[in-house]
């Protein structure tokens, strides 16, 4: 069983944020999973495509956020330190306010969800889902909200992570220098671990890959193990599998390393960056 991290009142370490970025990859691949079910129905993105009585002007998806948004706001969800809304505006919780001991010094109050949300409608839904209408709009932004809120949460965590790493006292020292400099060049040097970068798009293919599998077409043997035609339908890496033999995919594994690899880190290291980078505006915070 997992510990709450943000109840502490210090800084996890590494070790222990990473089970909890590791458990985020398996939310964001089956909330991209069951988004792919769906058509990619561009309607629900574009602003004016639908007409609403309360005078909304954006797109359904948007309102839809909001109205979502709204209500989540009114029961604490982003009083929690490591929840960040898409929308402004919210309104106050109807229950007490929930006190989480400090940990992060975060003045500028980061939040990068615009570009999130461009990522995701604009790159992800067009790469994820079949061209087409089916009018599942409201399924369709339904999933749409939870892989938002899901990636968020990922890249976000970004700065539990820099907070993490400008208290170990092996780099405090470096840290405190560059970001007095203004270095962010350096600093995502210091904060950029290639080998668990490398590592981390490893296991995402592979959890992607048996996730993803329509087992639907598949039976099970004699010992119990699933096959297709035959064939061990758990391959260690079914893109070397004959084409029959494949287990067909719901999402692209591939897709979702790319979203990883040209995205979510990308993201994440940009969000520790401008924590960092803040986290000295306040001079007894060192």
């Amino acid at each position: 069983m997992s510990r709450n991290l943000l109840i502490l009142g210090a800084a996890p370490d590494l070790s222990e944020l990473r089970d909890t970025l590791v458990r985020l990859e398996d939310t964001i691949i089956f909330a991209l999973i069951e988004r792919s079910q769906f058509k990619h129905n561009k309607g629900i993105y574009d602003a004016g495509k639908m007409k609403f009585k309360d005078g909304h002007q954006g797109s359904f998806l948007s309102w839809f956020l909001k109205e979502v948004e709204c209500v989540h706001a009114k029961v604490r969800r982003y009083q929690s330190p490591d929840e960040y809304p898409f929308t402004d505006n919210l309104p106050d919780p109807v229950l007490p306010p929930l006190n989480y001991p400090p940990v992060l010094v975060d003045p500028a109050k980061i939040n990068i969800n615009d570009e999130i949300f461009n990522v995701y409608v604009n790159t992800v839904v067009p790469e994820i889902t079949e061209r087409g209408d089916d009018t599942n709009y409201g399924s369709s932004a339904t999933r749409d909200i939870e892989c938002l809120q899901a990636l968020s949460r990922r890249i976000h965590y970004g700065k539990f992570v820099a907070e993490s790493k400008f208290q170990d006292p092996e780099h405090h020292a470096e840290y405190v220098r560059l970001i007095r400099e203004r270095n962010s060049e350096r600093l995502m040097q210091l904060l950029t671990n290639a080998r668990v970068e490398e590592k981390l798009l490893k296991r995402l293919k592979a959890k992607a890959m048996i996730y993803g599998q329509d087992l639907s077409s598949a039976t099970l043997d004699a010992d119990g193990c699933t096959t297709v035609n035959g064939a061990n339908a758990l391959l260690a890496d079914a893109s070397a599998a004959p084409a029959e033999e494949r287990v067909k995919s719901r999402v692209d594994y591939d897709l979702v390393v790319s979203l990883y690899r040209d995205y979510v880190i990308p993201l994440t290291k940009e969000v520790e960056v401008e924590y960092l980078l803040h986290r000295l505006d306040n001079s007894n915070q060192e």
